[in-house]
């Protein structure tokens, strides 16, 4: 039963990230925050996935520079389409 919910939890969060992330794409700052809270279900995931399997933790913290640098470049592009078009509200990709 334990080890069903282990599983469960994240693949919920995960789903709910996705949703939030769909029915929110006018945004970006919002889409940001969905694929963040996306990236860490998959940490809580993987993390689970490892500590059961007794495998070692270092490919956890790989995955959490590659979505640091994810984070960063998104708030990258947030600023300078901020700088360019006055707000982060768009209505295609291709003003990007």
């Amino acid at each position: 039963m334990l080890m069903i919910l282990n599983w469960m939890l994240p693949s919920i969060l995960f789903i709910m990230g996705v949703f939030t992330f769909v029915s929110n794409r006018k945004h970006l700052l919002s889409m940001l925050l969905s694929l963040e809270y996306i990236v860490l279900s998959l940490f809580l995931l993987l993390f689970i996935y490892l500590n059961l399997l007794n495998y070692e933790m270092f490919f956890s913290m790989m995955f959490l520079t590659f979505s640091v640098c994810e984070g960063a470049l998104g708030l990258s592009i947030l600023v300078s389409m901020i700088r360019t078009h006055g707000n982060d509200n768009f209505q295609s990709f291709n003003i990007l």
